[in-house]
């Protein structure tokens, strides 16, 4: 028996492919891609930036009056000579559990004390970041990363420090002499 031959599958003829500017759509495309990846940058900056002062707000306000930690939240430990070593949760209840949502945010956002309790960092050559961490570790960390972009590497005694709302109870943390290089 013989068997049905399987008809041979027709081609399509080769078409000629269309011809494009390169360059347009080259650029075009990496700009857009650029202007994306900044965007997505600034907003997560601007995001963690809200979020820290939004819980900065929400532990002044429920620490109001604390004795411990001076109602921020937060205490911020020395050395012995004088000079910062970190910072820590206040190890004491807090006198308010709640706390309203429209108070805490416009105090997040509005006023001179919208940073108090955060941290920032500044370096002998004159480049600042105002206070938007959360811990000290934040804010060395960030100063490490000027330090290895303006400086090589090398740290020539930037220090942190903390903003102290006006109506602190305890008396205002001094900022720490910077070390010598």
């Amino acid at each position: 028996m013989a068997a049905n031959p399987v008809p041979a599958r027709k081609k399509n003829p080769a078409r000629p492919a269309k011809r494009r500017s390169t360059a347009k759509t080259s650029l075009t495309g990496r700009l857009a891609r650029r202007t994306g990846a900044w965007a997505a940058r600034t907003h997560a900056r601007r995001r963690a930036d809200r979020r820290a002062r939004t819980d900065a707000a929400i532990l002044r306000r429920t620490h109001a009056g604390c004795t411990t930690c001076g109602g921020l939240g937060v205490i911020h430990k020395r050395k012995k000579d004088g000079s910062f070593a970190g910072s820590k949760s206040c190890p004491a209840k807090p006198a308010v559990t709640k706390v309203s949502r429209i108070k805490t945010a416009a105090e997040a956002r509005y006023g001179q004390d919208r940073r108090s309790g955060l941290h920032g960092w500044s370096c002998p050559c004159g480049k600042r970041a105002r206070p938007q961490w959360r811990t000290a570790k934040d804010a060395t960390r960030e100063l490490r990363v000027h330090e290895k972009r303006r400086h090589d590497g090398q740290s020539i005694g930037g220090t942190w420090y903390v903003q102290i709302p006006a109506t602190a109870t305890t008396a205002p943390i001094k900022r720490p002499a910077l070390a010598a290089a």
